[in-house]
C-alpha cells in the first residue's frame, strides 16, 4: 500500500471523527465556537500529518521495531553541526505558533496553561513518533522549540486580541 493511500486513510478517519463527534458538539455552541474549534481541529490534523502520519495503518506494527528513547541533549544537532539543524529549529518553532495562538480562543487560557498545553501536545508527539515507525526519533530540542513556538503564538494572540474579538463578535 502506498504511503499516500495510508495518509488518505488517516484523513478519512479524522473527517469521520469530526463529522460524527466534534461538529455536532461545537455547532450547538454557536458559530464563533464552531469556526474557532474547527480551525484548531484542522491545524492539529495538519500537525499530525507532518509529524506522525500514517497512523491508523501503522498501529498493528508499533511493536515490530525497537523503541529509541528520546535524545536528551538539547540542541545537539546544532552544536555538532549535523544536518539542517537551524532549519529544523525554525520549522519546529513555526509549527507550534498556531497552537499557542488558537488555544486561548478555543478555551480561555493564561500564559502558563497555554505553555503547559503546548508542552504536553509536543511531548505527546515526540513520545509517539518512535512508536509509529522505526525511522522517527524523539528529541528534546523539538520539545523545547515547539514549546517556544506555542509561547510565541500566545504572545501574538495577545497582540492581536482586539482584532480577534471584533472578528469573533461579527460571527455571533
Amino acid at each position: 500500500m502506498s504511503n499516500s493511500l495510508k495518509v488518505i486513510i488517516d484523513f478519512i478517519v479524522l473527517a469521520i471523527l469530526y463529522a460524527v463527534v466534534f461538529f455536532r458538539k461545537w455547532r450547538t455552541k454557536g458559530k464563533a465556537k464552531l469556526v474557532v474549534n474547527t480551525l484548531m481541529y484542522i491545524y492539529i490534523s495538519l500537525v499530525l500529518y507532518v509529524t506522525l502520519m500514517p497512523i491508523v495503518v501503522s498501529l498493528p506494527f508499533i511493536f515490530n521495531h525497537p523503541y529509541v528513547s528520546m535524545n536528551m541533549i538539547p540542541f545537539d544537532d546544532y552544536f555538532s553541526g549535523r544536518g539542517d539543524a537551524v532549519r529544523q529549529i525554525v520549522l519546529n518553532v513555526i509549527m507550534m505558533v498556531p497552537f499557542g495562538f488558537l488555544l486561548p480562543l478555543v478555551r480561555k487560557q493564561n500564559v502558563l496553561f497555554s505553555l503547559l498545553w503546548t508542552f504536553l501536545f509536543s511531548l505527546g508527539i515526540e513520545l509517539t513518533q518512535p512508536l509509529i515507525n522505526g525511522f522517527r526519533t524523539a528529541d528534546i530540542t523539538d520539545l523545547i522549540t515547539n514549546t517556544m513556538g506555542g509561547l510565541l503564538g500566545y504572545f501574538l494572540y495577545l497582540l492581536f486580541k482586539p482584532v480577534i474579538n471584533k472578528i469573533i463578535s461579527h460571527l455571533k
